[in-house]
């Protein structure tokens, strides 16, 4: 009688320890293939300065200085935009609203906005007229491959 309770709990016992080994199994393959698939992943390169990479060592070293003496050019409309967003922040939480002064300060934030933008663009178009047409194409691809990135990157955080 000793014997039917004991092979029960044994019984019991084998099909637990058979789930906790497969779940474990399971667990641990997972995980491998997860790090495998993230390690193999290239990452997205959104940002202007990775246009060029297509492009020769020189030329792209030429690109960078253009970008980098772009922004310190564009250094101070930057901060009076980042500054201008913070204000437009502060008026938004006041407890008296005030429409003309939030309007007055996007527009400002826009036009610094618009001045660093031109000034990058120029930068661009200043490279680009040393370039020849297949370097050029190079370019272009890079910006186009950019302009994906950052499009469908906008698209995905703006879905809930």
């Amino acid at each position: 009688m000793n014997g039917v309770p004991l092979k029960r709990w044994l019984v019991a016992s084998l099909v637990l320890n058979v789930f906790i080994v497969g779940t474990v199994a399971g667990g641990a393959a997972r995980w491998w293939w997860a790090e495998r698939s993230v390690g193999a992943a290239e990452p997205a390169r959104s940002s202007l300065r990775n246009a060029a990479d297509d492009l020769p060592a020189e030329q792209r070293r030429s690109f960078l200085i253009g970008l980098r003496n772009a922004r310190r050019a564009v250094a101070e409309p930057l901060q009076a935009a980042r500054e201008g967003r913070r204000e437009v922040l502060r008026l938004l939480r006041e407890p008296r609203f005030e429409a003309d002064a939030v309007t007055q300060t996007l527009a400002r934030t826009r036009a610094a906005d618009m001045a660093a933008r031109e000034r990058f663009e120029a930068a661009v178009v200043d490279f680009a007229s040393t370039l020849s047409p297949p370097e050029r194409q190079k370019l272009a691809d890079g910006l186009a491959r950019r302009n994906a990135q950052t499009s469908s990157a906008a698209s995905s955080s703006a879905r809930p």
